[in-house]
């Protein structure tokens, strides 16, 4: 197929390279056109914006940064909603607000064009491992369709319902995340103050009951002193300030969410907006009087 990707950052070039050595025609655009170089390399064809990538490919992905990101790309004046093409399904792999899937859904059906929001879990191994979860708002026919598609890049995709389903979904997922990874951090923030080997707890309590993304994937990192990004603080921020809207307007209350985002609110104001989640470990040593790195 004639694909078009637009997006090739951290997670988006691992998952449009999958697709690439699938077979599919890649056409791509991104605003930092060296990010593409290894998609470009390989055969990939250049687009020099959104509405270009839409009047080539017969699919189109994004995996963008924010939900401004995400509407300037479908909705803006060179959009891939701004002009007739070949284009006839489009992807929004970007977690964003659900409101705006819909305003998608809803622009994109006025086009004849059908559109899923597909959400994904996993970060940067996950995208590299093509072992993503990904999660599907839109029209299950329109699921289905694209199903060969995501089997190329994740593991565990499961259609979730309506249009904004999919980012309802990984709203869910960040908000489990949130408290896993403070978890995570206090855990070996404790071993390390106690004294343990906190590879060896990593190891054991990995196994256990207290398994987790975050301690068997992240805790390794935090050991290491590497909090180089997989999935990086400042769009986990917009990920949680997200969930706390959605559930504001619902009148529901989630505490620990509310305590998590304001201390990773403090590491962006240290400057480690761009660092990884796991991070975290930071604020959470200087709260303690530990050193900091």
């Amino acid at each position: 197929m004639r694909v078009g990707w637009i997006g090739t950052g951290i997670m988006g070039s691992s998952m449009a390279e999958h697709l690439q050595n699938s077979g599919h025609e890649l056409h791509v655009f991104n605003r930092t056109r060296q990010k593409a170089e290894t998609i470009l390399k390989r055969g990939g064809r250049w687009c020099d914006s959104p509405a270009g990538v839409a009047e080539r490919a017969e699919i189109t992905f994004t995996m963008v940064g924010t939900p401004a990101d995400v509407e300037e790309v479908y909705l803006g004046e060179k959009g891939i909603l701004s002009v007739p093409g070949t284009c006839r399904i489009v992807v929004d792999m970007t977690t964003s607000q659900p409101s705006l899937a819909k305003k998608i859904f809803t622009a994109a059906a006025g086009r004849g064009i059908s559109s899923l929001d597909a959400p994904v879990s996993g970060g940067d191994i996950g995208a590299r491992n093509a072992t993503l979860a990904i999660m599907v708002g839109g029209e299950r026919k329109t699921c289905d369709a694209v199903m060969p598609l995501f089997q190329v890049m994740g593991k565990s995709i499961a259609y979730m319902g309506e249009a904004g389903a999919g980012q309802h979904t990984k709203m869910c997922n960040q908000i489990l995340v949130a408290g896993n990874m403070i978890g995570a951090c206090e855990a070996l923030l404790y071993a390390s103050r106690i004294g343990l080997d906190e590879k060896a707890v990593i190891d054991i309590i990995g196994k256990g009951a207290g398994a987790s993304w975050a301690i068997n994937y992240l805790g390794p990192r935090i050991v290491q002193e590497d909090f180089s990004p997989g999935f990086m603080v400042d769009h986990f921020v917009k990920d949680m300030e997200i969930a706390l809207r959605e559930a504001a307007s619902t009148g529901l209350a989630l505490p620990g969410l509310v305590l998590v985002h304001q201390l990773y609110v403090d590491l962006q104001a240290q400057g480690k907006g761009a660092s990884g989640m796991q991070a975290l470990m930071l604020v959470l040593r200087k709260l303690s009087g530990m050193a900091v790195s």
